[in-house]
């Protein structure tokens, strides 16, 4: 079996959903996992987990579920070999922070396993002060662009949307804060937007680690040491 992310757009009405299930089991696909990522203006975006017996069947899946009046396939792209459920992958991560008994720990705990959670190519911690990056994971850009891109998330936010969309930027990257640490967390892709429920799955994890960095207490100004930047 073949395992692949769908990520598509439907009509937000009883029993779209069902007819797209039902176009799914046509090409003998399985729906096995579902995350609704963003509803307004009558559209839901939801994510679907697919397992289909072939690779192959995966370009028929996208024909088959678009014969759905008003639906539109995103992205269809194969799950890494250890998608699990994504609630649980968010719950594990999230121990693992709480669990963490110093910043090196911390911050790598969310770089890695926080950016595979939330479904980015690349995660950043950067410093807000001085746009250091102090970890990351992946082909993140350089601290000087990612300290730009939240200070301008900032001063959008402070007449539109809260902090963590990207508004003014590109819609394919997405942060949070960590005031404690007086770090921010910064995650992207290529090309994929991140939807609404995503967004503040980024804003809970920066919660979590922050929590964290503050209960560390002496600890926490190690958060600021040259060493602690280093990439894995």
């Amino acid at each position: 079996m073949e395992t692949f992310v769908v990520r598509l757009w439907l009509p937000d009405r009883p029993g779209a959903l069902g007819a797209v299930a039902s176009r799914i089991g046509a090409v003998r696909g399985d729906v096995v996992g579902i995350d609704i990522l963003e509803t307004g203006g009558g559209r839901a975006i939801d994510e679907l987990v697919v397992r289909l017996p072939r690779q192959q069947l995966a370009e028929l899946l996208v024909n088959e579920v678009e014969q759905v009046d008003g639906v539109h396939v995103e992205l269809v792209r194969p799950a890494a070999p250890t998608a699990q459920d994504p609630n649980l992958d968010g719950l594990e991560t999230a121990a693992m922070l709480v669990g963490a008994v110093d910043p090196t720990e911390l911050l790598s705990a969310l770089c890695v396993h926080g950016g595979q959670a939330l479904g980015a190519e690349w995660t950043a911690v950067v410093d807000c002060t001085t746009g250091q990056v102090r970890r990351a994971s992946g082909q993140s850009p350089e601290g000087p662009w990612l300290a730009a891109f939240v200070a301008g998330s900032v001063a959008a936010a402070a007449t539109g949307p809260a902090a963590g969309d990207a508004t003014g930027g590109p819609d394919d990257v997405a942060w949070a804060p960590m005031p404690a640490a007086g770090l921010a967390l910064v995650v992207g892709r290529t090309g994929t937007p991140f939807r609404a429920r995503e967004r503040r799955s980024v804003a809970a994890m920066a919660r979590i680690a922050d929590t964290r960095a503050r209960e560390l207490g002496p600890l926490r100004s190690r958060l600021a040491h040259p060493s602690v930047g280093h990439r894995p």
